[in-house]
């Protein structure tokens, strides 16, 4: 039963989620699962979803380090930002500098900062973090 639901869930795509980390393939697994097969799809499609999420952050684990080290080598100024920075937060309007990424990373339609010296790939309409880079 649990091995047929797995199948289900990743066949109507949680499989998405993986771009989005492990917060937001949980989320977006359980979601999925709960519509699909209620509570008990929740469970597991939420455990798929992170797991997921986990081994296909956007940047994937074959870029991260090099993105790592390209941005410690620009020496960008890190913004201070109160509380846990985690995938999901919001940055605020102000005093956040925001940079291309560069081609060779092929993350279209995303920027970067650093915030609380870590490099943070960002959606630029919402500001909202997307991956954190440790």
């Amino acid at each position: 039963m649990r091995l047929a639901l797995a199948a289900l869930l990743l066949a109507t795509g949680v499989a998405a989620a993986h771009a989005q980390g492990t917060a937001r393939g949980a989320q977006d697994g359980a979601a999925r699962g709960e519509a699909i097969a209620g509570p008990v799809g929740a469970v597991v499609g939420g455990a798929i979803g992170a797991a997921v999420g986990t081994a296909n952050s956007i940047l994937g684990i074959d870029r991260r380090e090099r993105f790592r080290i390209y941005a410690a080598g620009e020496h960008r100024p890190s913004f201070r930002h109160e509380g846990p920075l985690r995938v999901g937060t919001v940055l605020p309007p102000e005093g956040v500098v925001y940079y291309d990424v560069p081609p060779e990373f092929a993350l279209k339609g995303f920027n970067y900062t650093i915030v609380n010296d870590h490099p943070v790939l960002v959606e630029p309409g919402t500001r909202r973090v997307v991956e954190v880079i440790d």
